[in-house]
């Protein structure tokens, strides 16, 4: 009897503790994912892709292999948004502004002058404000995974040095395809050209436009310093990222595979972050090094922007949802202790 009873705690127990001590990655299936991205290898964002394919290999045992295609040889950001909703590209990181297109909520985080440092929009990207806007993702056929950087703007022109609010009159300036940034530049006296990332330089080579506005790591990264002479520091608009991935895709995964890829943008996150705002601060340097003249604003000129552009700020507003944009005001207050 007693053997009997022993040999059948024994069979119980033994897939009992198979479950208990069966790793992760057993749950986990040999997959490849694409990362597409606009941004040239040694970029931020495409060390920060670099981190999370190492991140998922390692979580999963390498059985998940992220491919990564920077450089926009998979597309520009708009078309590789659509390739994520048809399920071509597993995955991109691009500026969350660009969703507002897809979801209205987004224009929120392309409103200018909103954050006064890269720690201040960390905490309200990763707070309620960020995962609410996420959340908006889940009719569009994308999924987001985190927020990275891309930083503060500045702006370039090859004309003329722009010191005064009146210096960027006439000039033709190549923003990103979102509407927020092309009323912006309206709003200051520009003739905004939206333009896919990929063919900036060839714009800005052949005169197509007479300058652009991107974080100093971008303009470092993709040697615009060699078709622009001028850049003021403006830092008229800071760009969260957002780490997406194709619905289709993700709901196909199980929850073992979902935990690895969420904890890997995360744990990248903090990572990409950091590089970027220590590339952002050295790219400054080596942009004087190689010739271009860089301008600073007052601290007067710089309210003059700011009031400029208050009337596109009221506009956009109502198109974005003032529930929304007040629920920003509100969190980026409280991270202020206001």
């Amino acid at each position: 009897m007693l053997n009997r009873m022993t040999k059948l705690a024994l069979g119980l127990a033994l897939p009992l503790a198979l479950l208990a001590s069966g790793p992760a990655e057993a749950e986990i299936r040999d997959q490849t994912i694409k990362f597409a991205s606009a941004n040239n290898k040694g970029h931020p964002q495409v060390t920060g892709m670099e981190k999370f394919a190492e991140l998922v290999n390692e979580k999963s045992g390498g059985k998940i292999n992220v491919k990564l295609f920077p450089g926009g040889t998979l597309g520009g950001d708009v078309q590789t948004v659509s390739a994520l909703q048809g399920g071509v590209i597993e995955m991109t990181v691009l500026n969350a502004g660009i969703l507002a297109s897809n979801a209205k909520e987004f224009g929120a985080v392309d409103l200018p002058f909103l954050f006064n440092s890269g720690e201040e929009a960390d905490k309200v990207m990763d707070g309620p404000f960020g995962t609410g806007l996420m959340e908006r993702l889940s009719d569009t056929g994308l999924v987001g995974l985190a927020y990275w950087e891309l930083g503060f703007r500045n702006l370039t022109n090859n004309r003329h040095p722009v010191t005064k609010l009146e210096d960027i009159k006439g000039l033709k300036i190549r923003t990103i395809q979102s509407p927020i940034p092309v009323e912006l530049f309206n709003s200051l006296g520009a003739n905004a050209v939206p333009l896919p990332y990929t063919e900036l330089y060839t714009a800005l080579e052949t005169g197509t436009v007479d300058g652009q506005e991107n974080p100093a790591a971008n303009i470092l990264n993709a040697k615009f310093y060699e078709v622009q002479k001028y850049m003021t520091l403006t830092r008229h608009q800071y760009n969260p990222q957002i780490v997406l991935i194709s619905k289709k895709f993700w709901d196909g995964l199980n929850d073992e595979e979902k935990a690895v890829l969420k904890q890997a943008a995360v744990e990248a996150r903090d990572f990409q972050r950091k590089v970027s705002r220590e590339q952002d601060a050295g790219a400054l340097e080596e942009i004087r090094k190689t010739g271009m003249e860089v301008s600073e604003l007052s601290p007067e000129e710089t309210q003059r922007l700011r009031d400029a552009v208050k009337p596109m700020i009221d506009k956009f507003s109502a198109d974005i949802g003032q529930e929304t944009v007040q629920a920003l005001f509100k969190e980026i207050g409280a991270v202020r202790g206001q």
